[in-house]
């Protein structure tokens, strides 16, 4: 493989700054742990490295033991990957309430050799929302905070539904049978791992919620120690009627009066929500969005997801680049000067658009009439002719060929508490699945029926990612608020097929609030640059989150040289711990599967 820095489009000046190294960052690296919406609020907590891992038939790679032994568990039983997942989902609800549950929602990407589906289980505004859901009474947007904690900003969940309807189809055991894991876990109890125990001791909301306070804390408010059996019986009752009775025990009924009740009736921060709004909700399966991508065809979700759009025009624009300017990608087994500054120029491009354009299709109209527009070779082509030398202060937003819409641009936080599961089966069904409650541990709403059993379910704030400014300059922002409507978002559950064969080469997707597109990027970028799931996960994360920068690096993981070098063409740089979580499955040569889990978190991959 190629190693150092390409460098020939520079001119000799620039190059001399490029090469030397120094003792410290510069002024505007030295700015460790920088406040952008890429690290917080998921905190970061220990990297510890992974093997790795190689399976001959079959596996699941999660972001918790527990979760991937439940899924190892249901594919050991002859279940489908998809089997697999549901059981791994319900877990991690459990064991890791901060990220993903049953009061989230989710994207997933199914393929079993037949057919390739991809699933939308995203959360949806009430249908009392108006776009000025999150202005104060002077027409002012409301402090983050203000916004998410409480009722305002939960949005109907999605993920079981989604679950449900796939499962009709693509399941092996029965629906019951897939609860059993999580369910024998919340009424026997787990261990406290240090992970979740930081989550809880440095979250500055939970304690507030009673119900919560009650089952993770102490009666002094600290959080319950690592090691603590944590049993929460009222989440398995719940499992247990939707086990029975199916998704409709959770969006009716018993369930259904608390959720709306939780909402409507927090003493700060009333919802909309209402009992028809989870009545009404349906998971809808979309045609999958594809790209041609060195020797592979590339497949993700298309909106409401910005994800795989945006990473579709990273990689076509650089593949552009790269032909014109020559650029080797990796120098000492770390991403290069050059490459970083192509690929943080590509993603300012691509978050242009991103913030332009994509919005629930069934409220907003693609650019040229298809979303395929953003991602036309002719039109990336374009695109990469705007990288030059220099950094760009602020990238535009293109003009697809045809666009005729007019939108203002939008910016809205996005947050990294997500959830990332890749299986898949003997039989060849492979599943990529992102879920998520949007901030840690959501909107600090803990749901419980009222039948004197401890504990309950967390409900998502995903309500915040819609724009909470609806419009600039009287051009209505594509991603406001509307009933019915469902926020952007940038999961970005992939899968990857061998061109020639069509055959699954690869799961994968991350954790990471909008640096899930760098972080998903960086999966495939390593696959094609010859390194495992794992070598590609252990690299350092690195990518821009918004049209102007600055560009991120995980904090303590670049040399000084580097950040010097990416000053050196214009950068602003930044560097915080961006805690990701990759986890992918990866088809060897030899037809057996690799396995990667981000060290990052917990995660681990079980299988065969």
């Amino acid at each position: 493989m190629a190693r150092g820095v390409a460098l020939r489009w520079l001119h000799a000046g620039l190059l001399a700054l490029l090469l030397p190294g120094c003792a410290q960052p510069p002024g505007a690296a030295a700015a460790a742990d920088a406040g952008t919406s890429a690290d917080r609020p998921e905190i970061a907590t220990a990297i510890r490295a992974k093997p790795g891992w190689r399976f001959e038939h079959q596996a699941i790679v999660a972001a918790h033991p527990l979760a991937a032994d439940a899924g190892a568990q249901i594919l050991l039983a002859g279940g489908s990957a998809l089997d697999a997942v549901i059981a791994a989902q319900l877990v991690l609800g459990l064991v890791e309430p901060q990220s993903s549950g049953i009061g989230g929602g989710a994207f997933m990407m199914l393929a079993d050799g037949r057919t390739l589906q991809a699933w939308d289980g995203r959360e949806t505004a009430p249908a009392a929302a108006t776009p000025s859901l999150f202005l104060d009474p002077h027409g002012k947007p409301l402090a983050f905070t203000d916004a998410l904690v409480g009722g305002r900003a939960v949005g109907v969940p999605g993920v079981l539904r989604m679950l449900e309807a796939a499962h009709r189809t693509h399941g092996r055991l029965p629906w019951a049978r897939l609860f059993d894991p999580a369910i024998a876990l919340a009424e026997n109890g787990f261990a406290i791992g240090a992970r979740l125990h930081q989550q809880l001791e440095t979250d500055r909301f939970l304690r507030d919620d009673p119900i919560a306070r009650g089952l993770y804390y102490t009666e002094a408010g600290h959080a319950l120690a690592v090691g603590t059996m944590l049993r929460n019986p009222e989440y398995a009752a719940v499992l247990r009627e939707i086990a029975a009775h199916g998704a409709d025990a959770f969006y009716r009924g018993a369930t259904a009066r608390a959720i709306v009740a939780a909402v409507r009736q927090h003493p700060r921060n009333p919802g909309l929500l209402a009992e028809s709004d989870l009545a009404g909700y349906g998971a809808i399966r979309r045609d999958a969005m594809c790209t041609d991508w060195s020797e592979w065809r590339v497949c993700g979700m298309p909106p409401p997801s910005s994800g795989f759009i945006a990473i579709a025009q990273i990689l076509g624009i650089m593949a552009v680049a790269d032909k014109r300017l020559d650029i080797a990608p990796l120098d000492n087994g770390l991403p290069s000067p050059a490459f970083l500054h192509v690929y943080a120029e590509a993603s300012k491009l691509a978050f242009a658009d991103r913030n332009r354009y994509v919005a629930d299709p069934a409220f907003v109209t693609p650019p040229g009439g298809s979303w395929t527009s953003l991602i036309a070779p002719a039109y990336l082509a374009q695109r990469a002719a705007l990288i030059g030398p220099r950094a760009m202060e602020v990238a535009p937003p293109g003009v697809p060929p045809g666009a005729k819409v007019a939108y203002a641009t939008d910016i809205s936080p996005e947050f990294p508490s997500t959830s990332q599961l890749a299986a898949v089966d003997a039989r060849g069904q492979t599943v990529a699945m992102t879920s998520s409650i949007e901030q840690q541990f959501g909107a600090r709403l803990m749901v419980n029926r009222g039948k004197g059993l401890k504990g309950g379910f967390l409900l998502n704030n995903q309500l915040t990612d819609f724009a909470f400014v609806p419009e600039h300059d009287g051009l209505p922002v594509a991603n406001r608020v509307q009933p019915g409507k469902r926020p952007r978002s940038s999961m970005s559950p992939t899968l990857v097929f061998d061109r020639a064969s069509g055959a699954v080469v690869m799961a994968t997707g991350s954790a990471g609030g909008a640096a899930i597109i760098h972080h998903t990027a960086k999966a495939l970028l390593g696959a094609s640059w010859g390194l495992t799931p794992q070598q590609a996960a252990d690299l350092p994360n690195f990518g821009p989150v918004n049209p102007r920068g600055p560009l991120l690096l995980e904090a303590g993981r670049f040399p000084a040289s580097t950040m010097n070098a990416l000053e050196a063409f214009g950068h602003e740089i930044a560097t915080n711990k961006l805690p990701s979580g990759v986890h992918t499955l990866m088809r060897a040569p030899d037809g057996a599967w690799l396995a990667g889990a981000d060290p990052r978190r917990e995660g681990v991959a079980r299988g065969d």
